[in-house]
């Protein structure tokens, strides 16, 4: 196991449609492995490969080409080691805000900073975007909640009973949060 302090920082890289489908098999692997790892990202058990790699072809490859919402990956070399996508199908009368989802970081480099370097690309390209405000939500609880309070996101609320447990038939709260952007 290598030391987290001697490792490099990941690049963080903003992928077209075309670039996720060259390395679907990678975020395939990488969402199974969150889902089997615990994660609350929408997926319960049984879940296979099968279904993790659907998902990327069948919904966010097209969200991407259609110009609906922009991917990060982190690479780590040339192996994807994280991702968070920043959802801007808004409304017009939401053309000012963006929403954050399915940041995950695979579980064997988690702990390094990766989490922290896609938001803050997230956060950019909202900037970018003219959006003002940014809005996510999260398992009650998980330690994402602290990780979103650290970039400055506050909670607005929580649901109880949002989401299925990944393994189990327990119903997890979620807590809703936003962030203003200023600059």
């Amino acid at each position: 196991m290598q030391n987290n302090a001697t490792v490099a920082a990941p690049r963080i890289v903003k992928l077209t449609a075309r670039e996720l489908e060259a390395h679907l098999s990678q975020f395939a692997e990488m969402l199974h492995q969150c889902v089997h790892a615990g994660a609350s990202i929408g997926f319960i058990e049984p879940f296979p490969i099968s279904e993790a790699a659907s998902f990327w072809r069948d919904r966010i490859i097209p969200a991407l080409a259609g110009g609906k919402r922009t991917l990060f990956a982190a690479f780590d070399a040339d192996r994807v080691v994280g991702t968070v996508q920043l959802d801007y199908d808004t409304m017009p009368n939401q053309a000012h805000r963006g929403d954050i989802s399915k940041l995950m970081v695979r579980p064997d480099c988690r702990r390094r900073g990766i989490a922290r370097l896609l938001m803050l690309a997230a956060e950019g390209q909202a900037r970018d975007l003219g959006r003002s405000l940014l809005t996510l939500d999260t398992r009650t609880g998980d330690s994402a909640e602290i990780l979103y309070t650290s970039l400055g996101f506050e909670t607005t609320g929580v649901i109880p009973q949002y989401a299925r447990d990944p393994f189990s038939e327990k119903l997890s709260g979620t807590t809703i949060m936003f962030k203003h952007l200023i600059g």
